[in-house]
C-alpha cells in the first residue's frame, strides 16, 4: 500500500474548498484532516505520510464541505470558551465572535458564588462555558425550542461527566415576562447571543440551509427579541449586575439605545469584534 504525504493531501483539500468558496479553506482543510487522523490540529506536522484510506477519507468530508455543509456538522462539534460542544441540525452553530462577549462578561464577575443566566442558550454553549469558567457559579440557561434544548441537555450532560459544575436548563421562552421571575433581582451576569439578523439579509449558505431560522432571524429589524431581552436583564440584574447582548454589525447604536431605555441601568457601551464590526452591548445595574 503507498503511503501518501499527508501535506500535499491537505493542499488539495484547500484548493477545492477555496475553488467551493469556502471562507477559510485552509483552516478548514487542517481541520478536517485532524478529524479525520482523530488528532489535534496542532499535530497534524508530526504526521508526515498517511495511508489511502486516509486520503479517502478526508476527500469525502471535504466534498461535503464544498456543498457548504457546515464544518461543525461534519466534525460534530463546535469549540467556545475551552470547551467543545455537539452540534448538528436543528441548533444554531457557535461563533467564534462570542467568545469575545463570553470573555468581556467573565472579567465583570466578581461574587465567588455568581449567579449567571443565558438567554437564547442554543446548543448551551456559552452557558456550559460560564459554568467551566466559574466552578462556584449558578448557571441559567433558557431556550425554547425543543430541538436545540435536545442539545443543550446532551452536551449539559457531558459537561457534568466531565467534571463541569452542572448547568439548570429552563424550557423557556425569552419573550415572556415572567421568564425566570424567581431570579428576579438576584443575576450577577446576563449574557445573550440571540436571533438578531434583519429579515430579508443576505447570509452564507451554511447559515441559510442549516442553522435553524428561528435562530438567526430576528424580525424585520432584527431587534424582536432583543428587546424583551433587554426587559428582562433589567429586571433578572442584582445592583452592580452586568448584561451582555450580541447584536447584528447594523445595530451599534440601536442596541447600547434600547438599554439606555432602562433607568436601572448605566454604564452602557458598545463592543467591536475583531473585524473591527459592531458586535455586542454592555450595561451595568445601577448599584
Amino acid at each position: 500500500m503507498t503511503r501518501h504525504p499527508l501535506r500535499l493531501a491537505i493542499m488539495e483539500a484547500e484548493r477545492m474548498l477555496a475553488a467551493a468558496g469556502v471562507d477559510s479553506p485552509r483552516a478548514d482543510a487542517e481541520l478536517l484532516a485532524a478529524h479525520v487522523l482523530g488528532v489535534e490540529r496542532s499535530r497534524l506536522a508530526l504526521i508526515p505520510m498517511v495511508d489511502p484510506p486516509v486520503v479517502e477519507a478526508l476527500h469525502q468530508a471535504v466534498r461535503r464541505r464544498t456543498t457548504r455543509v457546515p464544518l461543525q456538522h461534519i466534525t460534530g462539534w463546535a469549540h467556545l470558551g475551552g470547551i467543545d460542544v455537539e452540534v448538528g441540525p436543528g441548533v444554531f452553530i457557535p461563533r467564534p465572535e462570542t467568545e469575545l462577549m463570553l470573555e468581556w462578561g467573565l472579567s465583570t464577575v466578581e461574587s465567588d458564588a455568581p449567579v449567571v443566566v443565558d438567554l437564547c442558550t442554543g446548543s448551551g454553549a456559552l452557558a456550559l462555558a460560564a459554568a467551566h469558567r466559574l466552578p462556584h457559579a449558578s448557571v441559567h440557561a433558557v431556550e425554547r425550542h425543543p430541538s436545540a434544548l435536545s442539545w443543550a441537555r446532551r452536551n449539559a450532560e457531558a459537561r457534568a461527566a466531565a467534571g463541569d459544575t452542572p448547568i439548570t436548563l429552563h424550557a423557556g421562552d425569552v419573550t415572556s415576562p415572567d421568564v425566570l421571575a424567581d431570579l428576579d433581582g438576584q443575576v450577577d451576569l446576563v449574557l445573550c447571543n440571540p436571533p438578531y439578523v434583519p429579515e430579508g439579509t443576505e447570509v452564507q449558505p451554511e447559515v441559510a440551509e442549516h442553522d435553524p431560522r428561528e435562530a438567526v432571524f430576528g424580525g424585520p429589524d432584527g431587534l424582536e427579541v432583543i428587546r424583551h431581552v433587554v426587559a428582562v436583564a433589567a429586571r433578572l440584574l442584582k445592583p452592580g449586575g452586568y448584561v451582555a447582548i450580541e447584536h447584528d454589525d447594523s445595530h451599534g447604536n440601536i442596541v447600547p439605545a434600547l438599554l439606555g431605555t432602562r433607568r436601572v441601568l448605566t454604564d452602557i457601551e458598545d463592543h467591536r469584534d475583531l473585524a473591527w464590526r459592531p458586535r455586542f452591548a454592555t450595561a451595568r445595574r445601577v448599584p
